[in-house]
């Protein structure tokens, strides 16, 4: 019996797990090379041309497009083909598992497709998490997942893990022009917009199952942050666990600093780190998008996972 203990644990230490996860995370180059994590482009197309994000086109080209083009911009999802080849080649690099965490199901069917592929796929284990949210939120998820991966751990303790830093993910973000959403459909509860569009900023979320939807109107951004920080405060104060808060935006750099300022200065015990949107989310929610995201410290909770 003892021997066979061994055995497993023996296996579990000689399993090799990666890490895989989509452009909408928006990760840096760093990022992705200091955890290892292998990241699907996902397509946006402009008059029926395809690019791949961040490798056809990048957010400069992308937001300059976009205020010039006369027809808007949409995106594709990711093929079952293109996760295949990548799980592929993970599999003949000599990977016998695979975390592969991506955009919420909430606003795009990928992830209930993938979970079906993954199914009869059979080179290597693939296990699928749906981040429910994107940009910041899911890239925590990938970096935690990765430094989980360095630290020894596998898909058995890092699946959970996954899920209790989600449980622990909560956004808020507020759109420059909610036309965008409205158009491309990605908001659940539009009627309460009808009418209004030029007059309001609304705050927005991702629910518990992953959609996006809106919390409030405000006539301003401003109005619109300091509703959402004084909430941010409210519920910081109910939590028992260590915070990081990611501010986000989409082509507003300045802003996201102002934000990013503001958050250190009243908030002086809270990481604080910057992330910026590119053209697959800024299709549907267009520039000058801003929020922050704020969960469960992933570097902390990498830490303790190892820990205990």
């Amino acid at each position: 019996m003892e021997t066979t203990k061994t055995q497993h644990k023996d296996e579990e230490n000689n399993m090799k797990t990666a890490v895989v996860t989509d452009s909408a995370a928006y990760l840096s180059p760093e990022q992705i090379k200091q955890f290892n994590l292998t990241v699907m482009p996902i397509t946006v197309i402009f008059d029926q041309q395809a690019y791949l994000e961040n490798i056809d086109i990048d957010a400069p080209t992308f937001f300059k497009r976009m205020r010039t083009e006369t027809n808007l911009p949409t995106t594709a999802q990711i093929t079952m083909a293109q996760m295949a080849a990548a799980y592929d080649k993970l599999a003949d690099e000599g990977y016998d598992e695979v975390i592969s965490i991506h955009l919420s199901s909430g606003i795009t069917s990928f992830f209930d497709n993938l979970s079906v592929f993954a199914k009869t796929y059979d080179k290597l284990k693939v296990y699928p998490f749906d981040s429910k949210i994107a940009s910041a939120g899911e890239s925590a998820m990938a970096m935690l997942a990765g430094q989980m991966v360095k630290n020894g751990a596998h898909a058995k303790t890092i699946m959970p893990a996954l899920e209790k830093l989600r449980a622990t993910t909560s956004v808020y973000f507020m759109v420059d022009d909610l036309g965008h959403l409205l158009r491309t459909g990605r908001i659940s509860n539009s009627s309460a917009f009808v009418g209004n569009l030029l007059r309001i900023k609304p705050l927005l979320t991702f629910n518990q199952t992953g959609q996006i939807v809106a919390l409030g109107k405000e006539r301003t951004m401003k109005k619109a942050f300091r509703r959402a920080l004084n909430d941010f405060k409210t519920d910081l104060a109910k939590l028992n666990y260590p915070v990081r808060v990611t501010i986000i935006d989409a082509n507003a750099p300045k802003t996201n600093q102002a934000w990013v300022e503001t958050f250190k200065t009243d908030f002086p015990d809270i990481p604080v780190d910057s992330s910026h949107l590119g053209p697959v989310i800024s299709v549907h929610t267009g520039e000058k998008t801003m929020g922050f995201v704020w969960a469960y410290d992933w570097e902390k909770l990498a830490s303790d996972e190892k820990n205990d």
